[in-house]
């Protein structure tokens, strides 16, 4: 059995073609350059960050929609605290928070459940943005809701999924030889959802936990396969082929597949998931939301999330654009490609 360090030398010593790995998870963004990942990969060994962060993927007539919502009266607007800065057309959710619009951050969907039952006058909303890992989460938010008779909270949804854009990253020229599939994504739909894209585009995909270790394993094991159209399980402990069948269960008794835009990427095709019609009372308005305007035009984070550039060739990466000021989206979360980039000094 090979060794961690036999790993590390191979991955190091690698003199083989160029081959471009793209990670789709912005938590493997995140640990790979907290880990320092690419400083112990061979210069043709290229990672490569893509749309994984979901508040980084969110087009900003969403934002502009919770903006407007939260400027009805009695109406509360309930988020994570990353989607607070993210920008729309104009302003973000943080700077209608300083204009007077009630805001709320929470650390689960759940947490709504007790300020609805407080203030019964009060219509809370939900921004459920995710993929497939926070999708049971809101669908056993909306259970709650329905066990407990409330009737004072609603979703605003831009839920994605994440076979339909690794497809339509590879049809739209995105220089990609494999991917490191997203962990916690795979934990919940199973890493058979990423074999027919495997075998439709000959190229191979590794489902990587978050350990430096775990993800110079499957990287290994990517550079390995590449040139084959397969899906190796490098995370066995917590990922299987059917992945978490209740939690799917659950998804698709509340959510139906629908397209989506994606920020910076326009439409993909079946790509997201709606509240389902039969529940449609627990909807803010979420279809049609695909307007999609940059803060700032000079901004690239729609190139970076394709793959077509690294954070540091934006023209405003660490200049007019920091976590701080964001300009784009990619800048806004800890899990955003540009954000990781600059807060760990990153240039591979």
């Amino acid at each position: 059995m090979i060794t961690l360090e036999e790993i590390k030398e191979y991955l190091k010593t690698y003199d083989g073609d160029d081959i471009n790995i793209m990670e789709v998870c912005g938590s493997h963004t995140d640990a790979i350059s907290k880990n320092g990942i690419p400083q112990m990969l061979s210069k043709k060994i290229h990672l490569l960050s893509g749309p994984g962060c979901p508040v980084c993927v969110t087009p900003s007539s969403y934002i502009d929609r919770l903006i407007e919502l939260s400027k009805e009266p009695d109406t509360v607007i309930a988020t994570f605290g990353d989607l607070i800065r993210v920008p729309g057309s104009e302003k973000s959710l943080s700077d209608a928070k300083g204009e007077g619009a009630q805001v709320l951050m929470v650390y689960s969907p759940l947490d709504i459940i007790r300020h609805a039952k407080e203030h019964p006058e009060k219509t809370y909303v939900f921004a459920a943005v995710g993929f497939e890992t926070t999708t049971p989460v809101y669908a056993t938010l909306m259970d709650r809701l329905i066990d407990e008779d409330i009737k004072n909270v609603k979703l605003l949804t831009a839920i994605k999924t994440m076979p339909q854009v690794i497809d339509h990253l590879l049809k739209n020229g995105a220089p990609i030889d494999a991917f490191i599939a997203p962990g916690h994504v795979s934990v919940v739909t199973g890493y058979g959802i990423f074999e027919p894209i495997a075998e439709k585009y000959g190229i191979p995909f590794g489902v990587s936990g978050f350990q430096g270790n775990e993800l110079l394993i499957a990287i290994y094991g990517i550079v390995r396969h590449v040139g084959r159209g397969v899906v190796k399980n490098y995370y066995p402990s917590v990922v299987t082929k059917a992945g978490n069948e209740t939690a799917n269960e659950m998804v698709d008794k509340y959510f139906v597949a629908s397209d989506a835009t994606w920020r910076g990427m326009g439409e993909v095709p079946g790509s997201g998931r709606l509240i389902a019609s039969q529940y449609s009372r627990f909807d803010a308005g979420s279809a049609d939301l695909n307007e999609d305007h940059k803060k700032n035009a000079a901004c690239r984070c729609d190139q970076i999330l394709m793959g077509k550039m690294k954070p540091y060739e934006c023209p405003l990466f660490g200049k007019v654009c920091t976590p701080m000021t964001p300009q784009g989206a990619c800048m806004v979360s800890t899990e955003g490609s540009c954000f990781s980039y600059l807060s760990s000094g990153r240039q591979d």
